[in-house]
């Protein structure tokens, strides 16, 4: 498959595959993530995955090399919160049995646009307010819907509001969840009074055919018919719970730790709210919040960071309410201890053909560089539940590179590759 043309650059499609054996590559700078930067750096590529990573590593003969000393690479990059090439509406309702993965369509042309852009992940999230459902983890490569999904159900969407309808939908759906647990035990309870009967019983009617063996009364046919009842018998019952309502199945799995939330808030009053209404409840959660200018959420950093929470904001430099300073509200996240992630201002493809550069102008007001690195890579994946395999560039982890010809932070940096599971899209300028 080429990739769609850019206005001024004609594309070629590159010249490996993960079929093809080993490529090394041989770059500036690797920003590996979970290794910090490495300078002269050679990546070992085969089938689909990294091999190792490593400053002036020794190519053996007979290896594919892919030699671009004035590139850096990163990972690919991973939208976690999405709705690109998404096109359905939703309202505020009740519907956590839902998932964004029933919408998606992999003929779209902005998912081949945004692998130009190295984007090579997304989080699609389902339409609308409440508890619109379930999000789906998608590779941005794929000529079937099923090609493109990585994972399915990688987080529950939940907006929270300071409001009691907000909270009393909450509320309800973890008392639902109780019910059904409920119900479960009953069903237990009774199952195991019944394996009690019949273990009883079975014993009472071995004793009597003990009796009848005595007593030597037995023909063949009943003696086989006994044989057949003792076999019978023997098999052990499995408890079968009840199955729970597809609106409370959701809540249970969150209960299990099977599934994380996505808590949505606006504002730190919000979060206040939030931890009142999950007070008692062990459920793995992480927050999203789309900042604003006049958004008071440093009000709570504090609180966030002491929890290390993960959370999931959008590239932007907000004002104090009712002044004129600015305020760099997710490098103060990542300084209080929260896990940061950042996303595209909106799920334009210019908005994500921009989005480092946003991100960047973060990073000359104090935010951590590498935290930043980390926020729109490893922890951005760890948020979709693929950071085993996505998000840092170590070996074992797929392929998914992106390399710049340049600082991934300056404005003047282009894209000039992107390497998604082994198989490498490369741009080149022709007819120039």
């Amino acid at each position: 498959m080429i990739l769609a043309s850019l206005s001024t650059v004609l594309l070629a499609l590159a010249v490996t595959s993960p079929q093809e054996g080993p490529l090394a590559i041989r770059v500036g700078r690797a920003e590996t993530i979970s290794q910090g930067t490495i300078e002269h750096a050679v990546i070992f590529i085969e089938g689909g995955k990294i091999v190792e990573v490593g400053e002036d590593l020794i190519v053996e003969r007979g290896i594919r090399v892919l030699d671009r000393p004035d590139w850096v690479v990163t990972p690919g990059l991973v939208n976690c919160h999405s709705r690109a090439g998404l096109d359905g509406r939703g309202g505020r309702g009740f519907d956590p049995q839902q998932k964004a993965s029933g919408e998606l369509y992999a003929g779209q042309d902005i998912y081949p646009d945004l692998l130009e852009a190295g984007v090579t992940t997304l989080g699609l999230v389902p339409a609308g307010n409440g508890v619109p459902g379930q999000a789906v983890a998608v590779r941005t490569h794929g000529d079937t819907d099923a090609e493109m999904i990585l994972k399915d159900g990688v987080y529950l969407s939940i907006y929270l509001e300071a409001s009691q309808a907000s909270k009393k939908m909450l509320r309800d759906a973890f008392e639902k969840a109780d019910e059904h647990d409920e119900k479960v035990k009953k069903a237990r309870e009774k199952w195991e009074k019944d394996q009690e009967k019949k273990k009883k019983a079975k014993k009472s009617s071995k004793s009597k055919k003990d009796d009848d063996k005595k007593e030597d009364e037995k023909g063949d046919d009943k003696d086989e018919a006994a044989k057949s009842d003792d076999k019978q018998d023997d098999t052990p019952d499995v408890f079968v719970a009840p199955e729970p309502d597809p609106k409370v199945a959701p809540f249970l799995a969150l209960r299990a730790g099977e599934l994380t939330a996505m808590m949505s808030i606006r504002k730190a009053a919000d979060y206040l709210h939030l931890l009142d209404v999950l007070e008692g409840e062990d459920i793995p959660w992480f927050l999203e919040v789309r900042l604003r200018d006049d958004i008071d959420l440093y009000e709570v950093k504090d609180q966030i960071g002491e929890r290390g929470l993960r959370i999931v904001l959008n590239p932007v430099i907000t004002l104090q309410p009712a002044t004129r300073r600015d305020r760099n509200i997710p490098a103060e996240m990542q300084a209080a201890g929260a896990k940061l992630v950042l996303t595209p201002r909106t799920d334009s493809l210019a908005s994500h053909e921009s989005w480092l550069q946003d991100v960047g102008v973060l990073v000359s007001l104090g935010l951590d560089r590498q935290a930043a690195l980390a926020a729109v890579t490893l922890e951005a994946a760890n948020v979709l539940g693929v950071g085993e395999r996505l998000g840092s560039l170590e070996a074992g982890k797929d392929a998914n590179l992106v390399m710049w010809d340049g600082d991934p932070f300056e404005p003047s940096t282009r894209v000039r590759a992107v390497m998604l599971e082994g198989e490498l899209f490369e741009k080149e300028q022709v007819g120039q």
